[in-house]
């Protein structure tokens, strides 16, 4: 498996020094871009949130850890972290892959993507990049959208306070209804805009 270029220096720590938490990718990433904001080694315009889903909020991704051999998880949304490097690869961070972390571009998009020509129209991928510093100014959750019914917690949520800023409504920002989202692309169009050094959201 193809990892890294030797030159290219990980944005953030080591996977296991990471902050996370288990299906909130949303926040996973948003806490990824505040290290890199804090340890100024990148430019921050380097980075994108990039929201994946689609109109069933039904999306399948390959090499998560959550899978089982090679079956795909399908996920109604998932968020991972792109670096549109000034190197000769760019790079997904993804606390949720098996993949190495980071993990060059083309690497990722070949095996956790893989082709939308081999899935069902209702699996079919929509993508949203949102640069880190207005995903840093803008994001929010109250983690409503991950209580049931009664109010219990789907999954546990992570240990440190609900992140606030002056965006919108969290629920909203998240878009899961896809007429919400400012912009989407599909997966030929995100290969595309990872070779444009003029990529914004």
């Amino acid at each position: 498996m193809a990892r890294p270029e030797a030159s290219y220096e990980a944005a953030v720590p080591p996977r296991p020094a990471c902050t996370y938490t288990s299906c909130y990718c949303e926040e996973n990433v948003w806490k990824l871009c505040d290290y890199i904001r804090n340890q100024d080694r990148y430019p921050l315009e380097e980075f994108y949130a990039v929201f994946i889903s689609n109109d069933k909020r039904m999306i399948p991704l390959w090499k998560q850890k959550s899978g089982h051999g090679d079956e795909p998880v399908v996920w109604d949304y998932h968020v991972i972290l792109l670096h549109l490097s000034s190197g000769e690869e760019n790079f997904i961070y993804d606390l949720d892959t098996v993949l190495p972390f980071p993990c060059p571009f083309d690497v990722y998009s070949v095996e956790a993507f893989r082709l939308d020509d081999s899935l069902r129209p209702e699996f079919h991928r929509k993508i949203r990049m949102i640069r880190a510093d207005l995903y840093l100014k803008t994001f929010a959750s109250d983690r409503s959208h991950m209580k049931d019914a009664n109010g219990k917690w789907q999954k546990p949520p992570p240990p440190y306070p609900c992140i606030e800023t002056a965006g919108p409504d969290p629920a909203k920002l998240i878009c899961y209804q896809q007429d919400h989202w400012r912009k989407t692309l599909d997966r030929n169009q995100v290969l595309v805009k990872t070779q444009s050094p003029a990529a914004t959201d």
